[in-house]
């Protein structure tokens, strides 16, 4: 008889299937088996919020198949993903199945290499219940608050509306940014920009104005600006103070599920699900030229920066053979984990760091290149040298005699040794102003001034939230775990609470709405330190600190208490949006014509419903006529949401494009102009053959 082994995707089974041989039938769970049934609350709240599981619709006949395995198995390995919700799958599998829970049955694998399953194999353990009702928790309180609150806020707004624990906390934080931006007034200052050139010299350097011998000043009108500018006519400059000095700049620590997140948004601009959905692949395993399904990375779900001796002696080896000696810092380099991680796994590496992103680019889609790329590129660094750089600040005054002096100040850097920067350098949520080598300088040394200029300024307000900034501002509050930001912001976003202008988040009407709602009216469930509280309370469960129907209980005698005084206060209340309001007026019986949420979507109807039943389709048409026919062009969604333009005379015309047409025409051969957004815009001709395009700003 065979042991049976149990995970999560057949891409990871293939792979572990080959590790383990003929003694061993692997397969697959497709994910969840059993969870609580979508079209009611499936949570008894009088029986101490006891869960009603039901099997996944659809998976009967896979848990048949897993039912009718297990008792051909000599044994049954539960072999789920090593976190909560894989520790909850291997627990309802347990269930379904008939396993004794206090067997020896739970195996995990950090990383899906020969090394990896292993050691996972000959390291089984029963199924960690503390873990699983971690999960629970998370899984029923997350219900309770999305099934009693949503309706509430489809009934007071519009159908279809749907509130979430953590995904209410993030939109707030995209929306008091917002406000925040709206708030903002303006503040003029100004700065006066020198170019100086050396003596004995043709190489000009910046500088900037810094203030006069007592300290800095803030230039902040017109006025200001011209008086001190007026004291530089006829005077003359040297060089009064030069510092020379060294710095080190260290390498970033390997990737944890945020920082992955952040930098694939920053550097590939990639959304956090896309970059997930990349990694997971990685993970499970690849099948690479030569050594067949392999896990290229260790489990990217997780905030440990701990790494092992093995993967670090590699890396060291890696770099020693590629740069040589010089590159390789005396002793291997370890970072400090926070104290609220979790440390059960490594953080993100590559299984073997001796596979460089070229050797299996071959055996890689697009995406899991660039994601693996940049975990390899990321983790080598970790471990290479620190660049050294040599830095010059040197500061300028102004001599002009019965005038007052000022002070410029200039820096720039040249770089001694690249060390870890030859591979890999962190990106930046913001451009990081560039330093340019000075040339060779001295104290009491006469500069010539080649040009200076004051120029206004005005102060700007604080920038939209990004995926990346947004992650990382989740991750500084405590709020929802490593495993959920891409279902966060996923969320905001289809149900759209937040649209996208380029990289940035921006609420919609809807999304301000909402949150001025739960703000007023569920205060707790949109507060930060009480929702970085609820993720404390989760860990303390998974520690065997908390009971996890205690939990709930005290989460829930409040938040019910609050939503029946909601919706006492607020029987006779429906808020209407302006986004709603469409200035039609009705042609049947002469009331507004407004935007409402049916099962199939949005529509137009009367006001006056249910006298007047007048209704219309919702039709974005934008101002250009069909090349084909003569019609409307119209903005139209795909299934999966992505915006495309067709005729309004669809089905008769078959017109469509996914870029925009345009009413403007070819300068050379006459034909339509359409529109495709790069990273620039770009305006090309409709005919091939012509190959006419221009690009624009945004």
């Amino acid at each position: 008889m065979k042991n049976l082994v149990i995970v999560e995707s057949p891409a990871k089974a293939k792979t572990i299937k080959k590790y383990l041989g003929k003694d061993y039938d692997v397969v697959a769970s497709m994910g969840h088996v059993r969870d609580l049934p979508e079209k009611r609350l499936s949570v008894d709240i009088k029986n101490n919020f006891e869960p009603k599981y039901a099997i996944v619709k659809g998976k009967d006949a896979l848990v048949k198949e897993l039912k009718e395995k297990a008792k051909k198995s000599q044994k049954v390995l539960l072999a789920t993903d090593p976190d909560r919700e894989g520790e909850a799958i291997s627990w309802h599998l347990a269930y379904l199945l008939n396993l004794d829970l206090n067997d020896k049955n739970r195996v995990t694998f950090n990383e899906i290499t020969k090394t990896g399953v292993s050691a996972g194999i000959k390291g089984p353990r029963s199924v960690d219940i503390d873990l699983v009702n971690a999960q629970q928790a998370r899984r029923v309180l997350d219900r309770l608050v999305g099934y009693k609150l949503s309706p509430f806020l489809s009934q007071k707004i519009h159908k279809g509306l749907s509130g979430g624990r953590v995904q209410s906390v993030a939109l707030r934080i995209i929306v008091d940014r917002e406000e925040e931006i709206r708030k903002f007034v303006p503040e003029e200052y100004w700065s006066i920009d020198a170019e100086f050139i050396p003596k004995g010299s043709r190489k000009a350097f910046s500088a900037a104005f810094y203030g006069d011998l007592d300290g800095k000043i803030k230039i902040k009108t017109k006025e200001q600006a011209d008086e001190i500018f007026s004291n530089f006519e006829n005077a003359k400059y040297e060089i009064s103070k030069l510092k020379k000095g060294k710095r080190k700049k260290s390498p970033a620590p390997p990737f944890i599920t945020s920082t992955l997140q952040q930098e694939a948004s920053r550097k590939l601009g990639f959304q956090a699900k896309r970059t997930m959905r990349a990694a997971q692949e990685l993970y499970e395993g690849i099948e690479v030229e030569g050594m067949g399904a392999v896990g290229l990375i260790t489990y990217m779900r997780t905030d440990s920066l701990r790494v092992s001796e093995d993967a670090i002696a590699s890396a060291r080896d890696f770099i020693k053979g590629k740069w040589g000696k010089d590159y390789i810092p005396e002793s291997a380099r370890h970072f400090k984990t926070k104290s609220n991680a979790q440390d059960g796994h490594e953080a993100i590496r590559p299984t073997m760091p001796e596979l460089s992103p070229e050797k299996v680019k071959g055996n890689l889609s697009g995406d899991q290149f660039k994601i693996y790329k940049l975990i390899w590129e990321r983790f080598i660094a970790s471990q290479m040298r620190e660049c050294i750089q040599s830095v010059t600040q040197v500061d300028i005054i102004s001599l002009n005699e019965g005038k007052k002096s000022y002070i410029f100040k200039a820096s720039g850097y040249t770089v001694d040794f690249d060390g870890f920067t030859v591979l890999y350098t962190e990106g930046k949520d913001s451009e990081e102003e560039k330093s340019r080598a000075l040339p060779e300088l001295a104290e009491k040394m006469p500069l010539k001034l080649k040009s200076m200029n004051p120029n206004q300024h005005f102060t700007e307000p604080p920038p939209r939230y990004t995926e990346a900034s947004l992650i990382k501002a989740l991750e500084e509050e405590g709020i929802g775990r490593p495993s959920t930001y891409a279902s966060i912001i996923s969320t905001i976003t289809s149900r759209e609470y937040v649209s996208r202008e380029a990289k940035a988040l921006k609420p919609t009407e809807l999304g301000e709405v909402i949150t001025k709602l739960m703000k007023e009216r569920f205060p707790k469930i949109v507060n930060l330190k009480f929702t970085a509280q609820m993720e404390n309370d989760l860990d303390s469960i998974e520690e065997g600190k908390n009971d996890w129907k205690d939990t709930l209980s005290d989460f829930y005698g409040d938040f019910s208490q609050t939503l029946e005084k909601a919706k006492e206060e607020m029987k006779d209340v429906k808020i209407t949006l302006k986004e709603d309001e469409t200035g039609e007026i009705c042609d049947k019986c002469g009331k507004p014509m407004v935007v409402k949420y049916g099962k199939f979507g949005r529509f137009i109807a009367c006001s006056g419903y249910p006298e007047c039943k007048n209704i219309k389709k919702i039709v974005n048409e934008i101002g250009v006529k069909c090349p084909k026919c003569g019609g409307e062009v119209i903005k139209r969604k795909s299934r999966k949401g992505r915006i495309f333009f067709g005729c309004n005379n669809y089905p008769n015309c078959d017109f469509v494009s996914w870029d925009e047409p345009t009413s403007e025409k070819c300068p050379q051969c006459g034909e339509m102009l359409f529109k495709k957004n790069t990273k620039k815009l770009k305006i090309y001709c409709a005919n091939k053959e012509c190959g006419y395009e221009k690009q624009e700003e945004k």
